[in-house]
């Protein structure tokens, strides 16, 4: 299968392959990522930001992605380093990041960055801090739920990019500014993307019960996956979640402002195309979509065009069915098998995605088959806890992937 090595910017810079490496096989791999989806409700000034970004693998050196795309004027980024998490806002020695051969770098209103090659040996599940300072008062873009914490130096401090941790004093627990991670590692095989709602993105992945859970564990099942394939004797694949609460695959007429505009197709380019060496994406719609007023035709309208576009780039889709909610309606239900008829016809999505990875017979409870087995729900119907992602990521057939 072709990897594709695509990338879509509005401004692009950093080292990207020659023609001749790009004909065989890419060495970056986007190894970890959060979509970005709005715009913070904060207004940074002259202050300093460290995110920390979970490694599914690593490599010899790392470059980040710095998106503005929700910004309504340019975005300034100062004095940008990577180091080692040693926990919480404390890091190992800092390196300085570049981007096209300087320390500061302007990026438009809607537009994203790629830094340069950043030399730094990773492994898979590093914990890698990138700090960012910003000058001035900016409104950064976020992923809304890092489901563990960030950190922020106070307004007015300055630049401590390079401090061990102790300026860092207020925790945050979006990601700003920072939305994807790459690495040089000509070991792997491709970049696995599971893309999709709230249950890609991770809601339930910190509760462990009653009174119990756990922030920045990294236990959400697109975790959990990444380090069955660490640990498998199989093709060595990163992976990076594509994931946005609230969102849905198509534009369903009753979905809330927050996720308008976020659809799959809408950001197919910005969050899954983009990354580098994908090779797989994990597809997993739907519930919201049913919520939202969309009927069994929208859906699966939307998964051909989606699917044709990824099949295009030689990128291989496999899809879950829409998974129980008890919230449905009749008619939603009715949808609901319609469309996982659809996906499951033939094993293969009706010859439009490479494998059906079935999380409604993972999740689905067998006395009440359109409501979440109790022992994996969080408590809403619709998210599973600690416990269901480990279910749903020992689910998967690693030999369907790569």
């Amino acid at each position: 299968m072709r990897i594709p090595a695509i990338v879509s910017t509005v401004l692009a810079v950093g080292a990207l392959l020659s023609p001749a490496a790009s004909a065989e096989r890419p060495v970056w791999f986007t190894s970890w990522a959060q979509s970005q989806q709005n715009l913070a409700p904060v207004t940074l000034h002259d202050q300093s930001m460290r995110m920390i970004t979970h490694l599914s693998q690593g490599g010899s050196a790392v470059r980040i992605r710095v998106q503005n795309t929700f910004g309504t004027r340019p975005l300034t980024v100062g004095r940008t380093t990577v180091a080692l998490s040693t926990g919480g806002a404390a890091v190992d020695v800092t390196r300085d990041v570049t981007f096209g051969g300087r320390g500061t770098v302007t990026i438009p209103a809607g537009g994203e960055v790629w830094s340069d090659r950043t030399a730094l040996n990773t492994g898979p599940g590093t914990d890698l801090a990138v700090s960012m300072h910003v000058a001035g008062d900016v409104v950064p873009g976020r992923h809304e739920g890092a489901f563990r914490e960030n950190y922020l130096t106070p307004a007015g401090s300055g630049e401590h990019t390079t401090d061990k941790g102790a300026a860092y004093t207020q925790t945050v627990q979006s990601t700003y500014l920072v939305s994807a991670v790459d690495v040089v590692n000509p070991r792997l095989r491709g970049t696995v993307v599971p893309f999709g709602s709230s249950v890609v993105d991770g809601v339930g992945s910190t509760n462990c019960g009653p009174g119990c859970t756990e922030l920045g564990t990294n236990k959400r099942w697109t975790d959990v996956l990444a380090r069955r394939i660490v640990t498998s004797p199989g093709p060595q694949l990163a992976v990076a979640n594509a994931g946005i609460s609230g969102t849905t695959s198509a534009v369903c007429p009753n979905t809330p402002a927050p996720a308008v505009g976020l659809d799959a197709l809408s950001r197919l380019e910005r969050d899954v195309l983009a990354l580098h060496g994908v090779t797989d994406v994990i597809y997993y719609y739907g519930t919201n979509d049913l919520a939202n007023g969309c009927s069994a035709t929208d859906i699966i309208t939307s998964y051909r065009t989606v699917f044709d576009r990824l099949r295009k780039a030689g990128i291989a889709v496999h899809v879950t069915p829409i998974t129980p909610r008890p919230g449905y309606s009749d008619q939603n239900n009715l949808d609901r098998h319609a469309v996982n008829e659809f996906v499951r016809r033939g094993g293969d999505c009706s010859n439009t995605c490479a494998s059906v990875q079935d999380f409604d017979q993972v999740l689905k409870d067998p006395v009440r088959p359109n409501s979440i087995n109790p022992r994996y729900d969080t408590g809403d119907g619709v998210h599973t806890n600690i416990v269901g992602q480990q279910a749903i990521a020992d689910y998967i057939a690693l030999e369907d992937l790569a």
